[in-house]
C-alpha cells in the first residue's frame, strides 16, 4: 500500500493548497525573497534555520527565570502600609466573598508584611530588606505590580504561564520562540532548560515541551554537574568516527522516508541526530564554568562543580552568548505557606533570597558590560503571588506563610526593549485586587512575544483543523512597559 498516494486522496483541493507547505506558491515567493528555510545537505529542510520575525525586534533572545512556587510579591516589591496598619484583622468580607483558596477556608486574618520596605533607585521602586541585590538593579528593570493569572494551583497555573492553557499538550513559550525565529548556533539547542534547588517544576517537563509542534523546537535540559545532557555522550564502544558512520547510515534511510511520506518529524529526527553529534563537542566547552574569571564566579556566587541557581545563571549567560535562543531557568521552594521553617516570610524568605538575588543582579550586570542586555529580554517571576492573609493552615503557629494568591502579583522584566527603572500596575489598599493596569498572563506573553519581534495573533500553528497560537485566543502586548 503507498501510504504517500492514500494520504494525498483524502486532501481536498483546499486542503492540498492550505497544507502544501514548502512548496506552495507562498512558500516558493518566500524562498525567492531569502525568507525560505534553509536546507541541509541531502535536499532535506532544516527545521531551526534562522528565520526572520513579523518586524524588527526588541530582543533577540530570552532568558527566564521562574521562581517554582510563586514568591510572596507583599514581602519582596508591594509594599502596602494599610496592610500592616490591619495586621491581625478578619478580612473584610468584600475582599474574601466567594471566593476559594488553596488551603483557606472561612473568614482569614490580615498579615501585614514584617519585613521593612524602603525605595531604591531614580523612580524609587519599593523593595524590602530581604532582597538587598536587588536594591542595586532598581534603575535596570521594568516592575509589573499587577500581574493576574487565572489559576490557583501550582501545575495549572505554571502550564498556563508556559503554554497559555492550564492542561497539557500545547507548545511551551521556548518552543514558539524557536519555531517562529529557529536557532543561531547549529552546534547547541535553540532552547535550553536549566533546573536547580533539586526538584523540577510542579508541572513537569510540558512547560518546555512542544506540544503538538514538531519536536525539534523542545527545551533541551541540562545540568551544571555530571554529564551535561543525558544520552548525548557515545556509548561504551563507540568511537567518534562509528558514531559518525551510524548517523549517516541512518540519514540515508530517513531521508529515503522524507522522500515518501514528506512527514515534517522525519526532518525534526534527522536534525536532532544530527545536533546530538555536534554537541558532543560544543556543550562540554560552553557548560564548563571554571574557564570564567575567579571575579565572574564571585559576583554571581558560582561554585563550579555544584548544582546552583548562582552556576545557572552563569550558564544561563553563557548560552545566550553563544547564540541560543531562549534559556529557562527553573528554581524549586517558593511555596511559602509557612508549615516548616523553611517557609517563613522572615527568616525563611530571608535564606532562600540570599541565594538567588545576588546570581539575578549579577546576571544583569554582567551582561551590559557584554554588551547583550538591550537586546536580551530578562524575566522574573513565579506563576502566581501569595495571599494578604495568613495561610490557613498555619494561622495559629509561630511560622508566618502565605497562601497560594493568582488575582494580584508582581514580576519583573529587564533589557530587551522595555523600561528602565520603571513601576507598572497597582494593587488596592490590601493588595487583594488589581486597580490599575492589570496585566493577564496571556498579555505577558503577547508581549514577550512583541519584543521578539512577533504579533502574537499571527505567531500559529494549524493543528486538527485550528490555528493554535501561544495566547489561545486571549491577550494583548502591553505597550506602556515597552521602552
Amino acid at each position: 500500500m503507498n501510504l504517500r498516494l492514500q494520504q494525498l486522496q483524502h486532501q481536498t483541493r483546499r486542503q492540498f493548497l492550505r497544507n502544501v507547505g514548502q512548496f506552495s506558491l507562498g512558500a516558493i515567493a518566500m524562498e525567492a525573497l531569502g525568507g525560505g528555510l534553509r536546507a541541509a545537505p541531502g535536499g532535506v529542510v532544516n527545521p531551526m534555520a534562522v528565520r526572520a520575525p513579523h518586524f524588527a525586534p526588541k530582543a533577540k533572545r530570552v532568558i527566564y527565570l521562574h521562581m517554582s512556587g510563586g514568591p510572596p510579591h507583599l514581602d519582596l516589591f508591594d509594599y502596602k502600609p494599610e496592610l500592616v496598619k490591619r495586621d491581625g484583622q478578619l478580612a473584610p468580607d468584600a475582599f474574601v466573598a466567594g471566593k476559594k483558596f488553596a488551603f483557606t477556608t472561612g473568614t482569614p486574618k490580615l498579615m501585614g508584611t514584617p519585613r521593612t520596605f524602603s525605595q531604591h533607585g531614580k523612580a524609587g521602586l519599593w523593595m524590602s530588606d530581604a532582597i538587598p541585590n536587588f536594591h542595586t538593579i532598581a534603575d535596570d528593570i521594568c516592575l509589573i505590580k499587577s500581574m493576574n493569572s487565572d489559576q490557583f494551583n501550582h501545575a495549572p497555573a505554571e502550564l498556563l504561564l508556559f503554554t497559555g492553557s492550564p492542561r497539557q499538550g500545547r507548545p511551551s513559550m521556548g518552543s514558539w520562540a524557536t519555531y517562529g525565529l529557529g536557532s543561531e548556533n547549529e552546534n547547541l539547542p535553540g532552547f535550553v532548560v536549566l533546573i536547580s534547588s533539586g526538584v523540577q517544576p510542579s508541572a513537569g517537563q510540558a512547560i518546555w515541551g512542544t506540544g503538538f509542534l514538531p519536536s525539534v523546537f523542545q527545551g533541551v535540559q541540562c545540568r551544571s554537574r555530571g554529564d551535561p545532557v543525558l544520552y548525548v555522550s557515545d556509548p561504551p564502544g563507540m568511537d567518534r568516527a562509528m558514531r559518525r558512520q551510524t548517523l549517516d547510515a541512518l540519514r540515508s534511510l530517513n531521508e529515503l522516508q522524507a522522500a515518501e511520506l514528506g512527514h515534517p518529524e522525519t526532518a525534526t529526527r534527522i536534525a536532532q541526530y544530527e545536533l546530538a553529534y555536534r554537541m558532543q563537542a560544543s556543550v562540554p566547552d560552553v557548560m564548563d564554568i571554571s574557564r570564567e574569571p575567579a571575579s565572574v564566579l564571585e559576583a554571581y556566587g558560582a561554585k563550579p562543580g555544584e548544582a546552583s541557581f548562582a552556576n545557572n545563571c552563569v550558564l544561563g549567560r553563557r548560552l545566550l552568548e553563544k547564540g541560543v535562543r531562549f534559556v529557562q531557568l527553573f528554581d524549586w521552594g517558593w511555596d511559602f505557606h509557612g508549615t516548616t521553617p523553611r517557609e517563613d516570610i522572615r527568616d525563611g524568605l530571608t535564606n532562600k533570597m540570599r541565594r538567588t538575588d545576588q546570581p539575578v543582579a549579577a546576571l544583569i550586570r554582567d551582561l551590559k558590560e557584554r554588551g547583550l542586555f538591550d537586546d536580551t529580554l530578562v524575566v522574573w517571576g513565579g506563576e502566581f503571588g501569595r495571599t494578604p492573609f495568613r495561610e490557613g493552615r498555619t494561622s495559629t503557629g509561630d511560622v508566618l506563610g502565605r497562601d497560594h494568591f493568582p488575582d494580584a502579583y508582581s514580576l519583573f522584566l529587564a533589557g530587551g526593549g522595555v523600561k528602565r527603572g520603571f513601576s507598572y500596575g497597582e494593587t488596592d489598599e490590601l493588595g487583594f485586587g488589581v486597580v490599575e493596569n492589570k496585566v493577564h498572563v496571556h498579555d505577558l506573553q503577547a508581549t514577550i512575544l512583541h519584543l521578539l519581534g512577533f504579533d502574537h495573533t499571527r505567531l500559529s500553528f494549524r493543528f486538527q483543523g485550528r490555528d493554535f497560537r501561544l495566547t489561545d485566543v486571549h491577550g494583548h502586548g502591553v505597550k506602556g512597559l515597552l521602552a
